[in-house]
């Protein structure tokens, strides 16, 4: 989650009713250098500045945050739309969508808005759809701040890239995909030379990665977005994992995401999981399923091994301070899983284990209520992270001197079409478990 205090909320509104940089997107070869002003967009009252792909409106934004935001903004185009590849929000959705690229582009709209006009919010995306463009709504005291202003971008692309839009199943993704855009941005050398371009401070940030959420309730829904208990804010970094594609799965990588907005079954009203199935099906070479891929995600989260350098840093910091209870004790090296923190549909509890000696065996047996689960011993140590899968509920690991253990399960079900903001009660129950743990206690 973003440091600020306020929520961010997509609102789409009718006003009218690893990370290599790639080639500049062949999309982007027909754009011109600098953009069309279009007050129309979002009302055009009171202008502050503006730059080759931006305009500014709006009271209480000072000049000099106005070129910082614009600086920002300006990095941020640079390195998503025209490295990366993403529709540019100065597009409108009217002209075709991806692949019709047509024109004019309209330089996009930021305004500052007093806070009672966006309550509960730091900024919002909103859309005209008689004229198929987004524009801003901040408040002034965050147009500043990357994490805000970056999110609300992500979401304009989002939207511009169409697909997703009116698929409920899709919705509390949007949120996910918006602070894996701006942790992305913020946190990773991707955009170090765009933002060079601006001339920003181009070394990468601290992550906004939300480890008491993510890990200390890993046991939720992956993609969760109950009304003051989800975690769709905070779920961002499973997408960071299949960006960076540690285990080099055929299908996952830096062009991923785009694949699952731009092959996403239009008007389908399928999950974001159903459509990275077909993506993992079509790869060529591949046998790996949605189940593999969310099962060794949770595994790779144990010591936040996803491939992202300041994630890692940030959970070094922080590990002795999450929440781990998962489990309670029956005696003997048995242990069941808390009714409470069950994992479910694509959640998993992460378990670190105290071995026995400071070298030796440690072996697991688990019992489930159904066969549909991913398990795995991790093993942390000076050489790296290993991964010994869970077969047939039974997995032992020798220990050398110094690495640590911990047991991952992961309730990794058939797919199933939900609504993350309507989350069925069956797909809330939680995996049910006991384990006999030897050589190791939790």
């Amino acid at each position: 989650m973003p440091s600020m205090k306020l929520p961010l909320v997509l609102v789409l509104v009718l006003a009218h009713n690893t990370f290599a940089v790639p080639p500049p997107s062949p999309r982007q070869a027909s754009a011109p250098a600098t953009y069309t002003a279009n007050p129309s967009i979002g009302g055009g009252a009171n202008f502050v500045a503006e730059s080759a792909h931006f305009r500014v409106y709006g009271t209480g934004v000072s000049a000099g945050d106005a070129a910082t935001s614009l600086k920002i903004m300006e990095a941020a185009h640079q390195c998503f739309v025209v490295e990366q590849g993403w529709r540019t929000p100065g597009l409108s959705t009217k002209t075709g969508g991806v692949g019709h690229e047509v024109g004019p582009w309209y330089k996009m709209n930021i305004y500052g808005v007093k806070e009672s006009e966006i309550p509960g919010a730091a900024a919002q995306t909103w859309t005209d759809s008689n004229a198929g463009l987004e524009f801003l709504k901040v408040v002034p005291k965050y147009i500043v701040e990357a994490s805000v202003v970056v999110h609300e971008f992500g979401h304009a692309m989002h939207y511009s890239e169409e697909n997703w839009v009116d698929q409920t199943r899709t919705g509390a993704w949007w949120e996910t995909i918006a602070n894996f855009i701006a942790d992305t941005y913020i946190s990773t050398p991707l955009c170090t030379s765009a933002k060079t371009a601006s001339n920003l401070p181009s070394t990468p940030g601290a992550s906004i990665i939300d480890l008491k959420k993510v890990i200390g309730n890993s046991f939720q829904v992956l993609v969760d977005g109950t009304s003051g208990t989800g975690n769709y804010y905070q779920a961002w970094p499973f997408l960071s994992y299949i960006t960076a594609n540690p285990d080099a799965y055929p299908g996952l990588g830096k062009a991923v995401l785009l694949d699952m907005i731009r092959k996403y079954q239009t008007g389908s009203n399928e999950t974001p999981l159903h459509t990275l199935a077909r993506l993992l099906s079509a790869a060529s070479g591949s046998t790996v399923s949605v189940q593999k891929v969310v099962g060794r995600y949770w595994a790779r989260m144990a010591y936040v091994d996803i491939g992202h350098a300041a994630a890692a840093t940030a959970f070094a910091s922080q590990r002795n301070g999450l929440n781990y209870a998962n489990l309670d004790s029956n005696g003997g090296g048995k242990y069941t899983v808390k009714t409470a923190r069950a994992p479910r549909y694509m959640g998993a509890n992460i378990i670190p284990l105290k071995a026995s000696a400071s070298a030796g065996t440690v072996k697991v047996a688990i019992t489930a209520s159904t066969s549909t689960y991913a398990a795995t011993l991790v093993v942390k140590g000076g050489g790296g992270t290993r991964y010994v899968d869970v077969v047939n509920g039974n997995a032992s690991v020798a220990l050398a001197s110094g690495e640590e253990v911990s047991l991952v399960v992961a309730n990794t079900p058939a797919l199933v079409l939900y609504d993350p903001f309507s989350i069925p009660t069956e797909l809330n129950k939680g995996l049910t478990y006991s384990v006999q743990i030897t050589g190791a206690t939790v």
